[in-house]
């Protein structure tokens, strides 16, 4: 399982960085080496004498000492770190962050903790729901640790029992939920979670800040089934519709017929009104039976003009052209068709060709 590991040192005396111990250890031995150098007055002679040599020494391994003493007691920890300090096994106090001090050989440091917010990914494969469906559910923790002291001496490896809680706390949650609510309530899963987790880890002195879940994979099959059954929930639904649809549609219909037949005007103006619509485009024609000029009460209309042109004229105003008939030209009557005489005493027509026997080619 991929997590992060925080920097965690046990039972070491020198963790992290310590550059400023270490110059000033090297600063103190400089300067016992200087005052040594000094007191053996060169030129060396060829013999020195014990008495003066070991005097002379004394600068230079007590600034050794004292630098090496400054080394192991001087600590720096960083802004994000807090050290957990023992004496002689037993635990004393939180150091950090910035420049601390421990006693030499009597105090150690058990860790160093890392107080910013850590992310560790956790995963449950091939889990079943509530309802028997084995799904793969990807998440993300996010955490910090608010008590340096418990997270190191409450558990050996915080980070990983973190980890492991989300786990089994993500295994369990899936077990009680259906399929169904773990697809669409994602918010109260992570909830769930986020409270069971942080149940597991308050001890450790670890707070949970929130849980993401990434991604929530289902069989293939099941896949196909899920959708077959969102197209025919949508197909029934754009069939409701419709049937709705044509309700209201003949609703309005019977409305607008008991108006038509309280009111002919209305009919007749509405019937007007779909033939201007159909001989609308250019080039329409169209055939309306014999009955539609007294429906549409046409033959009024056009006695009225033809009473309006009269007028027009007995005053003396030229009348606009007439607009031509677009009416088809009458056939003139055809003339009977004259039989062929006939014999007398022959009720037959007459016929050049003998009786029963077919004219000849």
């Amino acid at each position: 399982m991929n997590y992060r590991q925080p920097y965690n040192v046990v039972n070491s005396g020198m963790p992290g960085r310590n550059t400023v111990g270490c110059a000033l250890g090297l600063i103190m031995t400089v300067l016992g080496a200087s005052v040594s150098f000094a007191l053996l007055k060169f030129p060396l002679p060829e013999k020195i004498e014990p008495s003066v040599f070991f005097p002379a020494m004394i600068p230079l391994i007590v600034g050794f000492i004292i630098g090496y003493l400054m080394y192991l007691s001087l600590r720096v920890a960083r802004q994000w770190e807090k050290a957990i300090v023992l004496r002689l096994g037993r635990y004393s106090h939180t150091a950090g962050p910035g420049i601390f001090f421990l006693l030499p050989i009597v105090d150690t440091i058990a860790a160093m903790i890392d107080s910013r917010v850590q992310l560790t990914p956790f995963k449950a494969e091939q889990t079943l729901s509530r309802d028997t469906v084995p799904v793969d559910v990807d998440a993300v923790l996010f955490w910090f640790v608010w008590d340096a002291q418990r997270a190191s001496l409450a558990v050996s490896d915080y980070a990983q029992a973190v980890s492991w809680a989300a786990q089994t706390a993500l295994r369990d949650t899936i077990g009680k939920t259906e399929l169904s609510a773990l697809l669409a309530g994602r918010s109260q899963i992570e909830f769930e979670l986020k409270k069971i987790i942080d149940e597991r880890t308050e001890p450790w002195g670890i707070t949970v800040q929130s849980v993401e879940m990434r991604d929530v994979l289902i069989p293939v099959a099941l896949q196909d089934a899920m959708s077959k059954e969102a197209q025919a929930q949508r197909e029934r639904h754009a069939r409701v519709i419709l049937s709705q649809a044509e309700v209201e549609v003949a609703q309005k219909f019977n409305q607008a017929a008991e108006i038509y037949a309280s009111s002919p005007t209305a009919l007749s103006l509405r019937s007007m009104n779909m033939l201007a619509d159909a001989i609308k485009e250019r080039g329409a024609l169209v055939i309306v039976p014999n009955n539609a000029v007294e429906t549409l009460g046409l033959g009024t209309i056009s006695g009225f003009s033809a009473l309006a042109q009269t007028q027009l004229k007995q005053s003396g105003i030229t009348p606009p052209e007439p607009i031509l008939d677009m009416r088809p030209p009458e056939v003139p009557p055809q003339m009977p068709r004259q039989m062929p005489p006939q014999q007398p005493g022959n009720p037959s027509p007459y016929s050049p060709w003998p009786p029963n026997q077919p004219p000849k080619i």
